[in-house]
């Protein structure tokens, strides 16, 4: 059996958006699940549209989500270079070889030249082809004349992976451009000297790529070379379904999520079922089990819905699911992204702690893991820890119309809220430090609970907002505890003066 090589390859034109990735996710899983490699090419020969930085962008992302290429920029391998202006010299010539066996052509024929051939075809209401405007006597080539292919107009059969058994007419067959003006190879060329020289088994690339294929068929034709499975995929849809998805629909860059506090797996996983499924009714799965189950037979033929809903909802499952297989310390570390220096990375996603000096590091770093495991199961995204554990890190400003508002408070007057407050006060300052554990003050505020003859949603609504003032804490016996003794009275006592003074 043919090893099997995939490759991703990416061109440096910007940021990494959704298509991109899951366009890299699946040669991935097809290349690993075979035990083959993973080719990573950068196609950077459209200079117009280079962007500083890119590069380096596409390889921290692919390493952010584990995807990690055998061969490629930096490991390099028995094909390098792997970057596609720095292999000018090979599709030059391959290039020269197809003009010597009568298959290409140079072209100095001007754009302004083609635009009348182009309006000559519409006046005719014919297809502009540029075969059929073909110069009978093409110059000899020199540097900085465009190479254009001399293709035979013919029927092409080809099946497609995902979409099947396809035909096409030779009405579909042109003349396509080679090599540029700048003396870099045009897509349409480079990709099958690249994909053959480096023995690729898949070609894996979205499906609008199609109606190219078979100039491309014809080129493997001209240059002798086997052809590739192919697995086009479909468009991932806009969320109304009537379009392919785009920036205006609210789709968002990888680095984008990835600073909202979105985890890489959850990137994965929703990815990875975006118009492919096992069969079964499962929905989270880790790298491995994508490898172990992945099979290119089971990627739907019609173009998927994105969801970002569904992403937060399966950003929330994964969230859970390291916090509990793999602990709290994991899930802290994703939090900060610590990297060995001795501060927190730019994607600390917690406050600053007003209380604390910033010489006490470690006493930093337990107070915000232990904040994390009281709250974690209410997150969705990482990033909601910024507003969500507000309170932990700073005193909250004072809002007693939350109290007297409040649909289980407001029936009680002021007078009684300062005596239940002081009631909770006394019974909170008797406890010693190190009795203060989430055993004993669940206790005590169960006892306190009979004592005030108080319901639960009532007393414990008093005491959650004297102390958070926040729409919604964790448990209020947990909240407590991580706030410790001294901060929880100083807090419940400023809001006993406050009713007492309003």
């Amino acid at each position: 059996m043919k090893k099997i090589r995939t490759r991703f390859a990416p061109s440096p034109t910007g940021y990494i958006h959704i298509g991109n990735i899951r366009s890299a996710i699946y040669p991935f899983l097809i290349a690993k699940q075979a035990g083959g490699q993973f080719i990573l090419r950068i196609e950077d020969t459209d200079q117009a549209r280079f962007v500083e930085g890119a590069t380096e962008l596409i390889l921290d992302t692919l390493r952010w989500l584990h995807l990690e290429w055998d061969e490629g920029p930096i490991k390099n391998g028995p094909f390098a270079p792997y970057t596609q202006s720095a292999r000018k010299d090979i599709y030059l010539k391959w290039a020269k070889q197809l003009i010597a066996d009568g298959r290409a052509y140079a072209d100095d024929t001007t754009s302004e030249q083609i635009d009348v051939y182009r309006k000559e075809d519409e006046a005719k209401k014919v297809p502009y082809l540029y075969r059929n405007h073909r110069p009978v006597n093409p110059p000899e080539w020199k540097e900085g004349l465009p190479i254009r292919f001399k293709t035979i107009p013919k029927e092409y059969s080809w099946h497609d992976e995902v979409m099947g058994d396809i035909h096409t007419g030779p009405e579909v067959c042109d003349d396509i451009i080679l090599i540029k003006k700048d003396g870099l190879p045009t897509y349409n060329f480079a990709h099958i000297i690249d994909d053959t020289l480096m023995e690729c088994s898949h070609i894996t690339r979205g499906v609008e790529y199609l109606s190219s294929t078979p100039n491309y068929l014809a080129l493997y034709d001209a240059l002798d070379f086997p052809r590739h499975l192919f697995v086009s995929l479909p468009h991932i849809l806009a969320p109304t379904g009537n379009k392919k998805l785009g920036k205006r629909d609210g789709a968002k860059s990888v680095t984008e999520y990835r600073d909202d506090g979105i985890l890489p797996e959850a990137i994965l996983n929703y990815l990875a079922c975006l118009g492919w499924n096992d069969g079964t009714e499962q929905e989270i799965y880790s790298l491995e089990e994508l490898i172990e189950k992945f099979s290119v037979d089971r990627i739907q033929n019609s173009g998927a819905r994105f969801d970002e809903v569904k992403i937060l909802w399966m950003n929330g499952q994964w969230i859970r699911k390291i916090a509990t297989e793999q602990g709290i310390d994991e899930l802290f570390a994703r939090t900060c992204e610590t990297t060995g220096s001795e501060d927190f990375s730019r994607y600390d996603l917690f406050q600053p702690i007003d209380f604390w000096p910033a010489s006490a590091k470690q006493e930093t770093i337990e107070y915000k893991k232990s904040v994390l495991a009281i709250i974690y199961d209410r997150l969705k995204t990482l990033s909601d820890l910024r507003t969500m554990t507000t309170y932990f890190f700073e005193d909250p400003a004072i809002d007693l119309s939350m109290i007297t508002s409040s649909k289980f408070l407001k029936k009680y007057s002021e007078q009684e809220l300062v005596g239940l407050l002081t009631e909770t006060i006394e019974a909170l300052n008797d406890v010693d430090e190190a009795d203060w554990t989430e055993d004993n003050l669940q206790n005590l505020l169960n006892d306190l609970l009979v004592k005030t003859e108080k319901k639960p949603a009532e007393f414990f609504s008093l005491i959650r907002i004297a102390v958070s003032f926040a729409a919604f804490s964790p448990a209020l016996h947990l909240t407590l505890h991580v706030l410790g003794k001294n901060r929880t009275l100083a807090r419940l006592n400023k809001v006993r003066t406050a009713l007492s003074n309003n």
